[in-house]
């Protein structure tokens, strides 16, 4: 007689506790503890407040100047998008039946946009702006979606300052960490 889908079930689950058990504490000679410099060259996230950002500055006409030669092939030279995401533009359609979803019309925090371009952009060089750039390529972002004016300059002290139009849609439990000193 076949065994049942249950016990077929606890058998796996105890075959698997059982190999977790044996495997624990085993060293298998592969790999190494990362050092320090190593999980600091990741250890980049940027949180709502700005905990995280590094110091520089960038404007908003440095930006366009970045974008246009590093980001525009994928989003449009003024990121109404194609090939890629739209970054701009959808204000006003987030409760509609057909929102846009951009960096201005959904996107809870200026914050999130520097901690994105930082870590993930360039698509086809991730991680090569210097923090300089990020920040001038953020000020341009928002100022395509009216959020920053022309003549802005965005640092770790301004960045986290700019309210995002969509921010009290998002139900959020951040707090920051009581075990940071801020940046």
């Amino acid at each position: 007689m076949p065994a049942s889908p249950a016990a077929c079930a606890a058998l796996l689950a105890w075959l698997v506790a059982g190999v977790g058990v044996a495997l624990a504490g085993e060293d298998f000679g592969i790999g190494r503890p990362a050092n320090p410099d190593e999980i600091a060259g990741w250890d980049i996230d940027v949180a709502p407040d700005g905990t995280g950002l590094p110091p520089g500055q960038g404007g908003v006409r440095e930006g366009e100047l970045i974008f246009a030669q590093k980001c525009a092939s994928c989003h449009g030279d003024h990121g109404e998008g194609k090939p890629m995401d739209r970054l701009a533009g959808g204000s006003g359609t987030i409760r509609s039946a057909a929102p846009v979803k951009t960096v201005g019309s959904y996107w809870p925090y200026a914050t999130t946009l520097f901690d994105f371009v930082r870590r993930a952009m360039p698509f086809d060089a991730p991680q090569s702006l210097s923090p300089n750039e990020v920040y001038a390529v953020s000020a341009y972002v928002l100022f395509l979606n009216h959020l920053v004016p022309e003549d802005a300059i965005l640092d770790a002290k301004s960045l986290p300052g700019v309210t995002m139009p969509n921010r009290s849609a998002f139900v959020s439990g951040y707090k920051p960490d009581p075990r940071s000193s801020g940046n």
